[in-house]
This record gives structure tokens, sequence and C-alpha cells, in this order.
């Protein structure tokens, strides 16, 4: 395994954890999540805004971006819907770090994002069986920064239940990867009142290779942060580690009663990076 590859896996220092969507047709809410400790805003012109309200869901999000106190992430309504093209042409160059385009499944849907909003970073949105079939070419296209799990979506297209969906989620941390994008960022939790369930799936999801995961509410968003952080254990470890290869030299070493060569350095020394990111958050 070589050195790169081992640190490129290992660190998720630069990847934001906490994605909170906030609905395009209650501006009262920007500002609101924009102060919470969200790594990365959505404001939501898509699901969580009716048919009769996309117009003016639209007009509120356009007036308030050149004011945004941070740039802030849009996802936009799907390519074949009447709305798409008004939707992108709001986003140009207009203090939005990034468009999210949902059930994302063409590469062609990607470019048409591009022309409109050239360097806009695109977070595509994995919702479909198709979708996740065309995965690697959509991680590869031109503007991809990361692919999100619209895990919920998934489910309704595919039929099953959030726990069994470990092929897919694998396959995206796999394929984002191979693609050398950012690591993918994992779907919605919707009880917002189960705070252990939240753990449950932020961990799961951490575990798995995902860099983040998307928030709903606002009290959700601590728990995401701290489930994506080193824990103290982990940093104890790393030190162990790093402190360890030092006395010898470079050697392969024992550590608490395991040998660790070059690779466990590595990872550890991506922990320690990690911790230090975020402590400054």
């Amino acid at each position: 395994m070589d050195n790169a590859g081992v640190v490129a896996r290992a660190s998720r220092s630069q990847v934001h954890r906490s994605y909170l969507f906030v609905p395009a047709n209650r501006p009262d809410r920007y500002a609101k999540a924009c102060a919470t400790r969200a790594h990365a805003i959505i404001v939501d012109l898509e699901d969580a805004v009716p048919s009769h309200d996309k117009d003016s869901a639209r007009t509120s999000l356009a007036e308030w971006l050149p004011h945004a106190p941070r740039p802030v992430l849009v996802r936009v309504n799907a390519a074949d819907s009447e709305w798409f093209e008004g939707d992108l042409q709001i986003c140009a160059g207009n203090n939005v770090a990034g468009l999210l385009l949902p059930k994302c499944e063409r590469i062609d849907d990607l470019r048409r994002i591009a022309d409109a909003c050239a360097d806009v970073p695109i977070h595509p949105l994995i919702e479909t069986a198709r979708g996740l079939w065309n995965a690697l070419s959509v991680a590869q296209a031109p503007g991809v920064r990361s692919v999100l799990f619209g895990s919920l979506d998934f489910q309704l297209d595919v039929g099953t239940s959030d726990d069994e969906l470990l092929y897919a989620r694998s396959q995206l941390v796999v394929v984002s990867r191979v693609a050398g994008i950012e690591a993918p960022i994992d779907g919605v939790t919707q009880a917002i009142d189960d705070a252990e369930l939240l753990r449950r799936h932020a961990r799961r999801s951490r575990e798995l290779g995902f860099g983040g995961k998307a928030c709903i509410h606002p009290r959700q968003v601590d728990i995401v942060n701290d489930c994506f952080a080193p824990t103290a254990d982990d940093v104890r470890w790393a030190q162990a580690v790093v402190t360890a290869f030092a006395k010898a030299s470079g050697s392969a070493v024992l550590v608490d009663g395991r040998m660790v060569d070059r690779p466990v350095l590595l990872k550890a020394q991506a922990i320690l990076s990690e911790g230090a990111s975020a402590a400054d958050r």
C-alpha cells in the first residue's frame, strides 16, 4: 500500500462533517442555520419546498445570498424539473459554495450545471439504483467535489430499509476514492429527538468511510460533529504511536502489545491532524 494512499484514506480533516439543511421557503431560518456549528449549510429549493412556493422561495434566496454571513450550498430542483434552469441562474457567482443536484443519474446534467455555474463545486445526490449504477462516472465528472447519499429516496426506489443499505454506502465510499474526490456524505436521520439513533447512524457512517452526514435540525449538528471527530482514546492511541515511532527511529514497533509499522504511523498522524482541526472548529 503506498503512503499517499494511506494518508488519503485516513485523513478527513479537510472534509466538512455536518451539513445542515434549511428550507428555502423559510428565509427566517437562514441566519439561524448559519449561526449553528454546522460545517456547511444547505439551503433546499427541492424537497423541502412545495410546488406552489418554488418561485417565492427562489426569490427569497436570491435576495439573501449576496448578504449571507457565510457561503452556503444550494440544493436545486431536479434537472428534469421546470425550476432547474431558474435555480441555476441565481447560483452563478452569488456567494454559493456549491450546488447539490438531486436524483443525479447522468453526467449530462452535471455538465449543464458546470456550464451555467462555472467554478462552483458540484455535489451530486445519489438517490436511485440507476444513480448508484452510474456513480463512478458521476463522481468523475468535472466539477464534482463529493457525492451525497440520499438514503431516504434510495430506500423508496429499491424497496428496503436504512439498515439494509450497507452495499450502497460502501459502493459510494469506494467510488469516491477511485474518482479521487472527497469522502461521501451520508444521508439524514429523520428522528430529531432520538440522539442515540443519530449517534449510531453517524458512527456507522464514519466507520464505513464517510466524511460527514447531513442534518435536518440544528440539534443534530453537535452530535454529528462529535461522532465524526476522533475520540479521546483515538487521540491517546495516535500520540502513543507517534511517540513510539520517534523513539524507534522509524522502525516497526510494539504499541499496546501490537506491532505497528509506517502505514499505522500515517494513520495516527492523520488522527492527530483531525483532532487539531476539530479543536479549531
